[in-house]
């Protein structure tokens, strides 16, 4: 007799609901591709239902419309929104070297930034293409692992993000099979192939405040142009560490929701560890202006951003900047196999294997096309509220 997987983690027919579904899934990917904004309006009036049917805070939130509505040609324009969004930390090696390029192309080519995640970069893609693209990363992470880091990697960052915690996994390492680890994987990331890397779950040089603001230190000065983003966690006095990041001279202090995507956590973990993003930003919101520390840093947020509604949501709460790592994702094909920790994915996303590799259809106009209706959906909620600026 076979029990019944009940769809707790993989989406099924009669199971739990997921956010990420296929009617979701198929609405998004249209949109991205054609460039609709009807279907994306269909797709975002579809997540914004589920997040109230999963009952999660910004689900339960309601807009209060502003006393003078302006009208869109008043509100900031799209190009300027877009800037503020970033991608997610996913790492070469969890993903095709394909997909990490085509982050990186798109959003350069809208000067928003890309994240490495802690696998390092190859250095080639330091040079812009001879079509004037660029497959840089803007944001280097620094994570426990120091996978790739090295000098060269820190200086061609814009963002030094140190990972202090990841929001699908709070206070535990990272992990990527050795079946992930080809040659090019390893050669990246300066260790050898076939061989499982996995990242402590401290950093092995932080174990204080203090620790961290040597770290900020060290980073500043082997790159004095970039700025110094610390990867936080959501959870009950994250504001007080915030504080703490902004005293020690940190630029960007990003609160990382529990719902973050991964392809390397255990079950456990993804379900039951962590706060929302709504928690963690509106307590470091409070603590920093509490402690006239707001205007020293640029607070950021990200974990299943998916709509404009979301990032209005966590404007209002305090952030700045948002980030999003699942849904550029989906945009450009992935169909949430649940399956990146065995190098199968069928549409090439999250795989080394060469053949499906092939497979991957994914383009940067798909994914700017999708940020771009996120800021559009956000300048239509501005507009209503009297906002003209975030």
């Amino acid at each position: 007799m076979q029990l019944d997987a009940g769809g707790f983690y993989q989406w099924r027919r009669d199971g739990e609901y997921h956010m990420w579904n296929p009617t979701t899934i198929a609405k998004l990917q249209h949109a991205a591709r054609s460039n609709s904004w009807a279907t994306y309006q269909e797709f975002a009036e579809w997540a914004n239902d589920y997040a109230q049917q999963m009952c999660t805070i910004r689900g339960l939130l309601e807009f209060k419309p502003g006393d003078e509505p302006l009208s869109l040609d008043e509100v900031e324009s799209a190009s300027e929104i877009v800037r503020r969004f970033a991608t997610g930390a996913v790492s070469l090696g969890s993903i095709s070297r394909e997909a990490h390029e085509a982050l990186a192309i798109a959003m350069n080519r809208i000067d928003a930034r890309s994240n490495t995640g802690e696998g390092g970069e190859d250095w080639h893609r330091y040079k812009p293409d001879s079509n004037g693209d660029q497959r840089n990363s803007a944001i280097k992470q620094v994570a426990s692992g120091r996978f790739g880091v090295t000098i060269n990697y820190l200086a061609n960052a814009k963002d030094l993000q140190i990972k202090m915690a990841q929001g699908a996994k709070p206070g535990e390492g990272g992990q990527l099979p050795g079946h992930k680890v080809d040659e090019y994987i390893g050669w990246v990331r300066n260790s050898t192939p076939g061989v499982e890397l996995i990242s402590p779950p401290p950093h092995h040089d932080i174990y204080s405040i203090e620790d961290l603001g040597q770290l900020i230190h060290d980073l500043k000065n082997s790159n004095p142009n970039s700025r110094i983003n610390v990867k936080l966690v959501a959870e009950a006095g994250v504001g007080t560490i915030a504080a703490g990041v902004s005293k020690g001279h940190g630029d960007v202090v990003l609160i990382s929701g529990d719902s973050g995507g991964t392809g390397a956590s255990p079950e456990a973990s993804i379900k039951y560890a962590g706060l929302p993003w709504e928690l963690g930003v509106a307590e470091t919101q409070q603590v920093l202006v509490e402690n006239d520390l707001r205007g020293r840093i640029v607070v950021q947020t990200d974990g299943q951003i998916k709509t404009g509604r979301d990032v209005a949501i966590a404007c209002l709460l305090g952030a700045e900047e948002f980030g999003m790592a699942t849904a550029p994702l989906i945009a450009m094909g992935c169909i949430m196999l649940r399956k990146c920790h065995l190098n199968t994915c069928s549409v090439g996303i999250a795989t080394q294997d060469p053949e499906l590799r092939k497979r991957f259809a994914g383009q940067p106009e798909h994914v700017i096309n999708y940020f771009f209706f996120l800021a559009e959906e956000l300048r239509q909620i501005m507009a209503e509220m009297g906002f003209r600026t975030i």
